[in-house]
Protein backbone atom coordinates (compact mmCIF):
# COMPACT_ATOMS: atom_id res chain seq x y z
CA UNK A 1 0.00 0.00 0.00
CA UNK A 2 1.24 3.49 -0.85
CA UNK A 3 2.08 5.75 2.07
CA UNK A 4 0.41 8.93 0.83
CA UNK A 5 1.68 11.03 3.71
CA UNK A 6 5.31 10.20 2.87
CA UNK A 7 4.68 10.73 -0.83
CA UNK A 8 2.97 14.03 -0.07
CA UNK A 9 5.97 15.18 1.99
CA UNK A 10 8.43 14.13 -0.75
CA UNK A 11 6.51 15.95 -3.46
CA UNK A 12 6.20 19.03 -1.29
CA UNK A 13 9.93 19.04 -0.58
CA UNK A 14 10.77 18.67 -4.28
CA UNK A 15 8.26 21.38 -5.24
CA UNK A 16 9.58 23.88 -2.69
CA UNK A 17 13.20 23.37 -3.75
CA UNK A 18 12.23 23.64 -7.43
CA UNK A 19 10.51 26.97 -6.85
CA UNK A 20 13.36 28.25 -4.66
CA UNK A 21 15.75 27.48 -7.55
CA UNK A 22 13.65 28.48 -10.55
CA UNK A 23 11.20 31.06 -9.14
CA UNK A 24 8.16 31.65 -11.34
CA UNK A 25 9.31 29.05 -13.88
CA UNK A 26 9.48 26.55 -11.00
CA UNK A 27 5.92 27.40 -9.98
CA UNK A 28 4.82 26.88 -13.58
CA UNK A 29 6.55 23.46 -13.77
CA UNK A 30 5.29 22.28 -10.38
CA UNK A 31 1.75 23.27 -11.39
CA UNK A 32 1.95 21.36 -14.67
CA UNK A 33 3.11 18.19 -12.91
CA UNK A 34 0.70 18.55 -10.01
CA UNK A 35 -2.31 19.01 -12.25
CA UNK A 36 -1.34 16.31 -14.74
CA UNK A 37 -2.47 13.68 -12.27
CA UNK A 38 -5.96 12.33 -12.76
CA UNK A 39 -8.31 12.03 -9.78
CA UNK A 40 -5.53 11.85 -7.11
CA UNK A 41 -4.89 15.42 -5.89
CA UNK A 42 -1.31 16.65 -5.72
CA UNK A 43 -0.67 19.51 -3.26
CA UNK A 44 0.45 22.31 -5.60
CA UNK A 45 -1.72 24.79 -3.72
CA UNK A 46 0.81 24.62 -0.90
CA UNK A 47 3.54 26.04 -3.16
CA UNK A 48 1.27 28.79 -4.47
CA UNK A 49 0.26 29.79 -0.97
CA UNK A 50 3.81 29.73 0.41
CA UNK A 51 5.43 31.65 -2.43
CA UNK A 52 2.55 34.11 -2.69
CA UNK A 53 3.96 35.47 0.59
CA UNK A 54 7.47 35.78 -0.87
CA UNK A 55 7.20 36.62 -4.57
CA UNK A 56 4.77 38.85 -6.45
CA UNK A 57 1.33 37.24 -5.81
CA UNK A 58 0.01 38.33 -9.22
CA UNK A 59 2.85 36.57 -11.01
CA UNK A 60 2.72 33.52 -8.72
CA UNK A 61 -1.00 33.11 -9.51
CA UNK A 62 -0.41 33.63 -13.21
CA UNK A 63 2.45 31.11 -13.41
CA UNK A 64 0.54 28.54 -11.34
CA UNK A 65 -2.72 29.08 -13.26
CA UNK A 66 -0.99 28.67 -16.64
CA UNK A 67 0.84 25.53 -15.49
CA UNK A 68 -2.31 24.06 -13.95
CA UNK A 69 -4.20 24.65 -17.20
CA UNK A 70 -1.61 22.76 -19.22
CA UNK A 71 -1.59 19.98 -16.63
CA UNK A 72 -5.35 19.55 -16.96
CA UNK A 73 -4.86 18.60 -20.62
CA UNK A 74 -4.00 15.11 -19.34
CA UNK A 75 -7.59 14.44 -18.31
CA UNK A 76 -8.91 15.87 -21.56
CA UNK A 77 -6.47 13.72 -23.57
CA UNK A 78 -7.40 10.56 -21.65
CA UNK A 79 -11.08 11.27 -22.30
CA UNK A 80 -10.42 11.92 -25.99
CA UNK A 81 -8.16 8.87 -26.35
CA UNK A 82 -10.46 6.53 -24.44
CA UNK A 83 -13.57 7.84 -26.12
CA UNK A 84 -14.40 4.61 -27.98
CA UNK A 85 -13.96 2.41 -24.92
CA UNK A 86 -15.99 4.75 -22.72
CA UNK A 87 -18.72 5.14 -25.37
CA UNK A 88 -18.94 1.35 -25.72
CA UNK A 89 -19.52 0.90 -21.99
CA UNK A 90 -21.69 3.99 -21.39
CA UNK A 91 -23.24 4.68 -24.79
CA UNK A 92 -26.52 6.18 -23.60
CA UNK A 93 -24.87 8.30 -20.90
CA UNK A 94 -22.39 9.77 -23.40
CA UNK A 95 -25.15 10.37 -25.93
CA UNK A 96 -27.25 12.23 -23.34
CA UNK A 97 -24.20 14.19 -22.15
CA UNK A 98 -23.31 15.27 -25.71
CA UNK A 99 -26.88 16.41 -26.28
CA UNK A 100 -26.88 18.36 -23.00
CA UNK A 101 -23.50 19.99 -23.80
CA UNK A 102 -24.71 21.00 -27.29
CA UNK A 103 -27.82 22.57 -25.77
CA UNK A 104 -26.35 24.26 -22.69
CA UNK A 105 -22.57 24.26 -23.08
CA UNK A 106 -20.12 23.45 -20.33
CA UNK A 107 -17.94 26.56 -20.36
CA UNK A 108 -19.26 27.96 -17.03
CA UNK A 109 -19.10 24.49 -15.48
CA UNK A 110 -15.45 24.15 -16.50
CA UNK A 111 -14.67 27.56 -15.01
CA UNK A 112 -16.49 26.67 -11.76
CA UNK A 113 -14.76 23.29 -11.36
CA UNK A 114 -11.33 24.77 -12.18
CA UNK A 115 -11.80 27.65 -9.72
CA UNK A 116 -12.91 25.50 -6.79
CA UNK A 117 -11.85 22.24 -5.10
CA UNK A 118 -14.48 20.38 -7.16
CA UNK A 119 -13.05 17.42 -9.14
CA UNK A 120 -12.20 19.17 -12.42
CA UNK A 121 -10.42 16.04 -13.69
CA UNK A 122 -13.80 14.40 -14.20
CA UNK A 123 -15.11 17.37 -16.19
CA UNK A 124 -11.88 17.38 -18.24
CA UNK A 125 -12.31 13.67 -19.01
CA UNK A 126 -15.90 14.29 -20.00
CA UNK A 127 -14.86 17.24 -22.19
CA UNK A 128 -12.46 14.94 -24.05
CA UNK A 129 -15.06 12.19 -24.45
CA UNK A 130 -17.64 14.56 -25.95
CA UNK A 131 -14.93 16.28 -28.06
CA UNK A 132 -15.55 19.69 -26.51
CA UNK A 133 -13.61 22.37 -28.39
CA UNK A 134 -10.02 22.34 -27.06
CA UNK A 135 -9.67 26.14 -27.24
CA UNK A 136 -12.82 26.64 -25.19
CA UNK A 137 -11.67 23.95 -22.75
CA UNK A 138 -8.29 25.65 -22.25
CA UNK A 139 -9.85 29.12 -21.95
CA UNK A 140 -12.42 28.05 -19.34
CA UNK A 141 -9.85 26.05 -17.39
CA UNK A 142 -7.37 28.94 -17.44
CA UNK A 143 -9.97 31.42 -16.16
CA UNK A 144 -10.89 29.10 -13.28
CA UNK A 145 -7.31 28.18 -12.41
CA UNK A 146 -6.25 31.81 -12.51
CA UNK A 147 -9.01 32.79 -10.08
CA UNK A 148 -8.15 30.02 -7.62
CA UNK A 149 -4.38 30.51 -7.82
CA UNK A 150 -4.59 34.27 -7.43
CA UNK A 151 -6.77 33.72 -4.36
CA UNK A 152 -4.21 31.29 -2.90
CA UNK A 153 -1.24 33.52 -3.71
CA UNK A 154 -2.87 36.57 -2.15
CA UNK A 155 -3.91 34.53 0.90
CA UNK A 156 -0.26 33.57 1.29
CA UNK A 157 0.81 37.18 0.83
CA UNK A 158 -1.57 38.56 3.45
CA UNK A 159 -1.01 35.65 5.83
CA UNK A 160 2.74 36.17 5.64
CA UNK A 161 2.45 39.95 6.01
CA UNK A 162 0.13 39.77 9.01
CA UNK A 163 2.12 37.36 11.11
CA UNK A 164 5.54 36.60 9.68
CA UNK A 165 6.49 39.71 7.76
CA UNK A 166 6.48 37.76 4.49
CA UNK A 167 9.13 35.22 5.53
CA UNK A 168 9.44 31.99 3.56
CA UNK A 169 9.62 29.92 6.73
CA UNK A 170 6.34 31.29 8.08
CA UNK A 171 4.55 30.87 4.75
CA UNK A 172 5.76 27.29 4.42
CA UNK A 173 4.80 26.37 7.99
CA UNK A 174 1.34 27.91 7.63
CA UNK A 175 0.82 26.25 4.24
CA UNK A 176 1.92 22.86 5.59
CA UNK A 177 -0.50 23.12 8.51
CA UNK A 178 -3.41 23.92 6.19
CA UNK A 179 -2.35 21.25 3.69
CA UNK A 180 -2.08 18.50 6.30
CA UNK A 181 -5.42 19.46 7.83
CA UNK A 182 -7.05 19.50 4.39
CA UNK A 183 -5.45 16.18 3.43
CA UNK A 184 -6.57 14.53 6.67
CA UNK A 185 -10.09 15.89 6.16
CA UNK A 186 -10.24 14.57 2.58
CA UNK A 187 -8.95 11.14 3.59
CA UNK A 188 -11.49 10.94 6.41
CA UNK A 189 -9.00 11.12 9.29
CA UNK A 190 -10.73 14.30 10.49
CA UNK A 191 -14.50 14.24 10.68
CA UNK A 192 -16.90 17.07 11.36
CA UNK A 193 -19.50 16.02 13.92
CA UNK A 194 -23.06 16.91 13.04
CA UNK A 195 -25.31 18.44 15.66
CA UNK A 196 -28.26 16.32 16.64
Amino acid sequence: MVDFTAWFAEFNSWAMSTVETWGYVGIFLVSIIGNATIIFPVPTYLVVFAFGGILNPWLVGLAAGAGATLGELTGYAVGKGGKKVIERKHKQLIKNTKRWVERHGIFPILVLFAATPLPDDIVGLLGGVVSYDIKKFLTATFIGKLISHWALAWAGFYGGQLIGGGSLLFSVVLAVIFAIAGFKFLTGEIRVKKKK
